[in-house]
C-alpha cells in the first residue's frame, strides 16, 4: 500500500453547520477542496481509537452528481488515515436516515454523508459533505467549529494510491488493508420499518383498493419506496414515481413542498385523485403528505402523528414527549398538553432534538421545513413519516381530510405558512434583521390591524441537558390569542441568504376552521412586511416559495 501525503493550502471555507458543508459542485471538484475538508474531518474525529485500533465508519450519499467520485476519494483517504473498516451503500447510495440507522445498528464510530439535502444537483448545482456522530446524529457545533478551524490551517492530506473499489458489487473488499463492506442500502432500513409499523394492516388497506402516489423526485428514496411500499406492502406497481435516483434529480428541485412537487399536488387536487400522496427530498430526510384535495402542513402533520402514534406497534406504549423547532407551529404543543407529556421548543437544527432523544425525553420531533422523525434514528426521516401516516389511515379507516377535520375540532387549528425569499444579497438581509431587532423592545403593547402585540424577542435556547446556550435564533413577534410571526435567515442555500417568514394564527374552533390559510393569515403577513420593511430592504414584494 502506498500512502501519499499531499501538500496543500488551507481552504478557509464557510463554517459547516449540522447540515455539513455545502458548496457548488465545481467548488468541491476543485483542486484539493474535497480532500482538504475530508482530512479536516479525520483530523478532528480521529480514525484510530485510544488503544491504537482503527475506527469504523459508514459512508453513503444521495446519488447526486459527483457522489460516486467523492466516495472513492473518501475511501482512499480513510485507508490512508488508518481507519479499519468502512461500510458503504451499494453504488455509494444511502439515504440520510438509513445512514443514521446503520451507524446505530452496527455501532460504528460515525459516518460521512454526501448530500446537499433538498438543494438541486448537477454539474453546476450543489454538493455537500457532513459527518454524523456515533449516535447517528449530526455533529454538534463544537465539532463542526473544530472542523472549520482545521480547514483554515491544514497543510497536507493523506490518500492511498489505489484502484477504485467496485461499489456496485455487494460484499467485502480490501483497500490498502482497510475493509470496505458494500451493503444493500435498503434492506436494513426496511427491516427496521417492519418493526415499527403494522405492515399487515397497511397491506390489507392496499388490497382493499386504497390508492397512493409516492413521488421520490428522482432522488434517493426511490429504491426504498419501491421496496417497502410496492414490494412489501403490496401497493400497485407504478405507485412510486420518479423512483430512480439521478445525478441531476431529473432537472427537478428535490424539495418536497407544494411549489416544487407541483405535479403531485395537481394530481392530488385533480378529478381522479388517489387517496394519499407523498413526496420526499434529495437525501430522504424530508416529507410532504397530502390527501385527496387536502394538503397537510408539516406542523399539522407533526401534531396529527403525535395524537395518533399509539396506533402503530412501535409507539403503542405512548410517547415520552415531543419536540418542535421554534418556527414550527404550536399545534403539537396542544396535543402534548392533552396527552399529559412534555413538549420542548428548540432552535432549528436536528442536533437539538438529538440531545433530547438520547436522554429519553422525547419520542417524536419535527420542524416546519418538512422534517419529522422519532427516536428510531437521529435524523429526520421522510419515508418513516409517510409510513406512520399509512399506519394511521389503515387503522382509522378515514380519509386524510376527515382526520384533519376531527383533529382541528378537538384541538383547534393553527393556521400556518412559511414564506421564503431566496438568494437575497446577504448584506441587505442582515441589515433588515438588525433593524427589526432594534425595534423589538417597543413592540409589546402596540396594536396593529386590530391585533395587540404582547411579546417580542430574538429567540435564545438553553439546552436542558448540556447547558449550552444558542442565541439569535430568530425574531419572534407574538400577538394576543396565540398568533405570531417569526423571521430568520437560513443557511441551507449555497449563495446569498434565504429569508424565512413564518406566520401563525390560532383558532380554537369549532367555527372558523375551514378558511384558506393565506386568507386567514393575511393580516399577520401584512404586519410582518410593514414592521420588517421587507420590500425596502430587499426589493422583494412577495416570496419565491409559499408553503
Amino acid at each position: 500500500m502506498k500512502i501519499n501525503t499531499i501538500s496543500t493550502k488551507p481552504i478557509a471555507g464557510q463554517k459547516p453547520g449540522t447540515s455539513g458543508l455545502r458548496k457548488k459542485t465545481p467548488v468541491f471538484m476543485g483542486h484539493h477542496y474535497l480532500e482538504n475538508f475530508v482530512q479536516a474531518i479525520f483530523d478532528v474525529v480521529g480514525t484510530v481509537d485510544g488503544q491504537g485500533a482503527g475506527k469504523t465508519f459508514v459512508l453513503g450519499g444521495d446519488g447526486r452528481y459527483f457522489n460516486a467520485q467523492a466516495a472513492q476519494v473518501i475511501l482512499r483517504m480513510a485507508a490512508a488515515n488508518g481507519a479499519r473498516r468502512v461500510i458503504v451503500g451499494q453504488g455509494a447510495i444511502l439515504s440520510t436516515p438509513a445512514a443514521s440507522h446503520l451507524i446505530r445498528l452496527i455501532k460504528t464510530d460515525g459516518g460521512i454523508i454526501m448530500s446537499a439535502s433538498h438543494n438541486p444537483g448537477g454539474p453546476t448545482e450543489d454538493f455537500g459533505v457532513k459527518f454524523n456522530m456515533a449516535n447517528g446524529g449530526p455533529a454538534p457545533e463544537a465539532v463542526t467549529e473544530a472542523m472549520y478551524k482545521r480547514t483554515t490551517e491544514i497543510a497536507e492530506y493523506k490518500i492511498v494510491e489505489a484502484q477504485d473499489v467496485d461499489l456496485g458489487r455487494i460484499g467485502r473488499h480490501d483497500l490498502g488493508g482497510m475493509i470496505v463492506d458494500v451493503v444493500d442500502p435498503v434492506s436494513d432500513y426496511a427491516a427496521q420499518m417492519e418493526t415499527l409499523f403494522d405492515f399487515p394492516a397497511i397491506r390489507a388497506m392496499f388490497q382493499g383498493g386504497f390508492r397512493m402516489r409516492m413521488d421520490s423526485m428522482c432522488a434517493v428514496t426511490g429504491p426504498y419506496a419501491i421496496e417497502i411500499i410496492e414490494n412489501r406492502l403490496g401497493a400497485a406497481k407504478g405507485t412510486c414515481v420518479n423512483a430512480v435516483p439521478l445525478p441531476d434529480f431529473g432537472g427537478m428541485h428535490p424539495d418536497p413542498n407544494p411549489t416544487w412537487a407541483k405535479a403531485l399536488m395537481d394530481e392530488m387536487f385533480g378529478p381522479d385523485a388517489p387517496d394519499f400522496g407523498a413526496a420526499s427530498d434529495g437525501d430522504g430526510d424530508r416529507n410532504m403528505v397530502v390527501g385527496a384535495g387536502a394538503y397537510v402542513s408539516p406542523s399539522d402533520s407533526l401534531a396529527v402523528l403525535a395524537a395518533n402514534a399509539h396506533l402503530a406497534p412501535g409507539y403503542a406504549g405512548g410517547l415520552l414527549g415531543v419536540a418542535r423547532s421554534m418556527p414550527t407551529s404550536a399545534a403539537v404543543d396542544r396535543v402534548a398538553a392533552a396527552l399529559g407529556i412534555a413538549s420542548y421548543e428548540t432552535p432549528t437544527g436536528w442536533k437539538f432534538f438529538g440531545n433530547l432523544l438520547d436522554a429519553g425525553k422525547v419520542t417524536l420531533c419535527g420542524e416546519e421545513s418538512f422534517g419529522t422523525g422519532s427516536d428510531h434514528v437521529r435524523e429526520k426521516d421522510g419515508l418513516w413519516a409517510v409510513l406512520l401516516w399509512l399506519n394511521i389511515l389503515a387503522v382509522r379507516k378515514q380519509s386524510v381530510s376527515a382526520i384533519l377535520a376531527e383533529h382541528w375540532v378537538k384541538f383547534g387549528r393553527n393556521y400556518y405558512s412559511r414564506h421564503d425569499f431566496e438568494a437575497i444579497e446577504a448584506s441587505k438581509a442582515d441589515a433588515m434583521i438588525a433593524a427589526l431587532r432594534a425595534r423589538l423592545g417597543g413592540l409589546p403593547g402596540t396594536e396593529v390591524e386590530g391585533m395587540q402585540m404582547t411579546y417580542a424577542d430574538d429567540f435564545a435556547y438553553t439546552d436542558p441537558l448540556d447547558g449550552s446556550v444558542s442565541k439569535a435564533q430568530g425574531v419572534r413577534v407574538m400577538f394576543a390569542g396565540g398568533s405570531r410571526f417569526v423571521m430568520r435567515l437560513s443557511g441551507t442555500g449555497t449563495e446569498g441568504a434565504t429569508l424565512r417568514l413564518y406566520v401563525e394564527r390560532y383558532v380554537a374552533g369549532p367555527e372558523g376552521l375551514d378558511h384558506d390559510p393565506q386568507e386567514a393569515l393575511a393580516p399577520i403577513i401584512r404586519v410582518a412586511h410593514e414592521l420588517a420593511g421587507i420590500e425596502g430592504f430587499t426589493g422583494r414584494k412577495g416570496p419565491d416559495v409559499v408553503t
